[in-house]
């Protein structure tokens, strides 16, 4: 099952559909660091938690700690992930922190045995080359 429908708060952002990978190799860790084409603070966590997969910014928009490194927990049916710098939480479905803190959250897709999420720019696993970053 895949997170997102394009219609829920924090995603704003325009974009194309962005091959991830397969799902059977996506599905096998909790959350992977996607590379943007922009750079570091453009990356994409992709989190797969209770069989759904989530995507959201890398950096934490409190002080830029990495969210892939972070704890996820469930607290009355809400997945959070917590910035492993100061505990910083924030819902993987809309981006909301218990702070007035939001992360921009990304549409997910499945389709054909793949992973999508709907970005402004490239995606990545690997790091892009210094000279392919547009």
């Amino acid at each position: 099952m895949a997170s997102g429908s394009g219609d829920e708060e924090g995603d704003t952002e325009v974009g194309s559909w962005r091959l991830i990978g397969p799902v059977e190799v996506l599905s096998k860790k909790r959350c992977r660091l996607m590379y943007c084409s922009l750079g570091f603070k453009s990356d994409v966590c992709l989190f797969y938690v209770k069989g759904e997969f989530f995507a959201m910014d890398a950096r934490c928009a409190h002080s830029g700690g990495p969210l892939c490194e972070g704890d996820i927990e469930e607290a009355d049916g809400v997945l959070q992930v917590f910035c492993p710098w100061h505990d910083y939480d924030f819902n993987l479905r809309t981006g909301k922190s218990g702070t007035s803190l939001q992360q921009q959250v990304y549409e997910v897709k499945l389709e054909d045995g793949n992973v999508y999420v709907k970005h402004a720019n490239r995606l990545s696993l690997e790091p892009f080359p210094a000279d392919q970053k547009s």
